[in-house]
């Protein structure tokens, strides 16, 4: 409760029957939980695995509703998820009530083709706006990059929080496997295109699987303009260092090529979620990534 609040009724209590304090305290609480408990939001990226049907115990079919199930249990408002085929993402929209999602597929910017697609929780965010661009030297158009094997996009929506108006600009995207100058290139167009539509006190969000470890030159480059929240986080990571398990149950996962970074956010806490289906096996071949955090109003530094 705010100190303000708490001095008027303290000197007031002896003036007044205990009910009516009573009903200002409650009526203080109910009106006013943001300002004064504050809220932390959460975001997650997620490589769900396409809908590979030589997986074998770990088929699509196999995982979906676990996943689905842990989605609505931890309730990201903001949720990225890479390699999704349209069947997959059809899904996930029928079997994730409160959300609403953007994203296209990658081979004809329609349905064809794995979608680096962005689902909100709609209940609380609308969209403004949306784009997807291809990572490539012609990003308006399908196309490959630079060396890359495969063609690559980046998501951008705009949303605003219904109940406070304010703008979240959030980025999701995945990186290439092969190529190491599309993976560099890739991370200096996302910041350039986020140049474009953002300015310094705007909050941003990118997120995605980066194919990419810490100490890489692409990642690097996206360090040096936004906050790692892996880094950031004020509280110690939760859950294994990495993030890539290739359905392993006996794997030591240390490979983290799955990012968050933030700006004008200020990062409580970051998990790689390791929960396991009831077979005992992984939701995915990657760790879903969950964060906490609270919006900053001022320009933040970067770690």
């Amino acid at each position: 409760m705010d100190k303000h609040f708490f001095l008027l009724l303290t000197k007031t209590k002896n003036d007044m029957s205990g009910k009516l304090l009573l009903k200002i305290i409650l009526f203080i609480f109910f009106a006013f939980p943001a300002a004064s408990t504050g809220q932390n939001l959460k975001i997650m990226t997620f490589n769900i695995r396409f809908d590979n049907p030589n997986d074998g115990e770990n088929v699509w079919d196999n995982r979906k509703s676990e996943l689905t199930g842990m989605v609505n249990y931890y309730q990201p408002l903001f949720l990225g998820i890479q390699e999704g085929l349209a069947n997959q993402l059809d899904y996930m929209k029928a079997n994730l009530p409160n959300y609403d999602m953007i994203g296209a597929g990658r081979e004809d910017g329609k349905r064809k083709g794995e979608y680096s697609a962005i689902f909100f929780d709609s209940t609380e965010y609308e969209k403004v706006n949306e784009k997807t661009f291809w990572l490539s030297e012609e990003d308006d158009k399908v196309s490959k990059g630079w060396d890359a094997a495969l063609e690559r996009i980046c998501t951008y929506g705009l949303f605003r929080e219904k109940k406070s108006r304010k703008l979240f600009n959030v980025f999701n995207t995945h990186f290439d496997h092969v190529g190491k100058e599309a993976r560099i290139n890739s991370a200096k167009l996302i910041l350039k295109k986020m140049e474009e539509c953002t300015n310094d006190s705007s909050v941003v969000i990118l997120m995605g699987d980066f194919n990419s470890f810490p100490q890489s030159e692409a990642i690097q480059i996206i360090s040096a303009k936004l906050n790692d929240a892996f880094k950031a986080s004020k509280k110690a990571l939760y859950g294994p260092e990495g993030t890539f398990n290739a359905f392993d149950k006996d794997l030591c996962i240390s490979d983290r090529i799955d990012y968050i970074f933030v700006k004008n956010l200020d990062v409580i806490s970051c998990r790689h979620i390791d929960d396991k289906r009831k077979n005992g096996g992984f939701l995915s071949d990657h760790l879903p990534v969950l964060i906490e955090v609270k919006r900053n109003d001022c320009k933040t530094t970067v770690h």
